[in-house]
This record gives C-alpha cells, structure tokens and sequence, in this order.
C-alpha cells in the first residue's frame, strides 16, 4: 500500500469502526488488525454469555427518577437455554405472568409499557437504557404518568407483545440487546409495537437499532422513538405502514 493510499485510508477510519484499510504482510493481516479482530470476537462471544444484573439497572431506572421497574423473566431457565430455544425466551414463566395480572386489576390498563430486555448483549441495556430514558423524557412528555416500566431477563423482542398484552398496554417499547457484532458488543435495539398482543410480527413492529454512542446518539434515538410514538398514538398503528419522517421535528416535541 503506497504512502499516498496509506493516509486515505487513515482518514477515513477516522469516520467508521469498520475494518477497513488493514494492510497486509505477504498474503496475511498485520499482527495488530489480527489480534484486534480476535479481542472483538471474544468481546461479542462475551457479550452473548454475559447475564444481566436486573438490581443495579433497576436502581440506576430509579435514580434517574423513572421508578423501580416490574421484574419479569422468560420461560427460558438460564442463558444456555435461552440460546438454544429462542421460543422460551418469547413467553413469560407462571411467576411473572402472575404478578402482571395482580397488577391490572383496578387499573385502566397503561399508555405505553416500556420493557428493558438483556437479550442476545446485556450489556446493551445495561450501559445505554437509563441514558435513551432520560433523554426521551428531556424532549417530550410521552414517558409521563401512563408509563409502566418492566426489567426483563432471558428475554427476546415479542416477550414484550404478552408483556403488553398482559398490561392492556396501548403501545409497548422493547429496549434490548442487539445480536454482538464484531465492532459492537453492546448495541441497543429499540422495538415499538401499537396494541400489543401474542402473536404479532416483526412487520407490525418499528425498530430503532444500534443505539450507543459510537452509532446512534442518545438525542438522535430518543427523537426518532419519539416521533414514532407520536405517530403510533395518532394512527393507532405501527410496522410497515408506520414511516418515520421525524428528521424535520422542532428542538421540543409537543
């Protein structure tokens, strides 16, 4: 690789993580780019094995002022099985479906259900979902009183369809792990459903993905999930026929 050819490269790594402009030594990678690829596979390897700690996140949820969350798990009786039986992981145990119909009774069911899963990275949530709450709420009134917040473990995106079934949720928001990638163990995937019940599809769901810092901002996330909500409550629908146009939205959102 020339001089010349070495410094475009060098900037434009300056704009993405992606592996680009490696060089080579003969026919192989240099050392350097090797053993970075190697130390991110076994950081998104890590990431899918590791379990979320649902006590410290529900302390941080409420130090941020949104409350101490409903804890729920799946069907999935630890982090192996949920790995090999993706079904577990859409279904909530005897214990947790319990304890969201105690909490129904009396109750005029909830404007939107926002349900905090681990998923395939807990880092994920972990490390970005109070930051997305807090600037959402900063932007709009959408997360007010008719806000229920759950914290759930071994979970996969439609275990927020019985979750807010279960709730007599007009809307439900899935903030969870993301499957690891190479140069993103702990992105954050944002999931909106209108009237959610067992059985929907992915179709009827919008989908906000890679939110973090490297990717999508927490402002710039929090907007297009607002603006979404927004349009949801107005329509009384979401999925495919739900299309974000939230790039012209003033500084505030009513």
């Amino acid at each position: 690789m020339s001089d010349t050819g070495s410094d475009v490269w060098m900037q434009l790594r300056r704009f993405t993580p992606a592996r680009i402009g490696l060089g080579r030594v003969g026919g192989s990678l240099p050392t350097r780019a090797l053993v970075e690829f190697e130390l991110a596979h076994a950081q998104a390897r890590d990431a899918v094995h590791a379990a979320l700690d649902p006590d410290a996140l529900a302390q941080e949820l409420q130090k941020q002022g949104f409350g101490w969350p409903i804890l729920v798990r799946s069907e999935a009786s630890d982090r192996m099985e949920y790995l090999l039986r993706p079904d577990r992981g859409r279904a909530l145990n005897a214990t947790s479906r319990e304890g969201l119909q105690q909490f129904v009774p009396g109750r005029r069911g909830c404007e939107l259900a926002v349900v905090i899963a681990d998923g395939l990275s807990a880092q994920a949530p972990a490390r970005h979902a109070a930051s997305l709450l807090r600037e959402m709420r900063a932007l709009s009134d959408l997360l007010g009183e008719g806000t229920v917040f759950i914290l759930a473990t071994l979970a996969r995106v439609a275990l927020g369809d019985q979750i807010g079934e279960l709730l007599q949720a007009k809307a439900v928001l899935v903030l969870i792990g993301e499957r690891p990638g190479l140069s993103s163990p702990d992105s954050l995937g944002a999931y909106l459903t209108w009237a959610p019940r067992v059985g929907r599809t992915d179709a009827e769901r919008n989908c906000v993905s890679n939110i973090r810092p490297e990717g999508l901002s927490y402002p710039e996330a929090a907007r297009k999930l607002l603006y979404l909500l927004g349009e949801a409550q107005r329509l009384q629908l979401s999925g495919i026929q739900l299309k974000d146009d939230s790039e012209s939205l003033p500084a505030r959102l009513p």
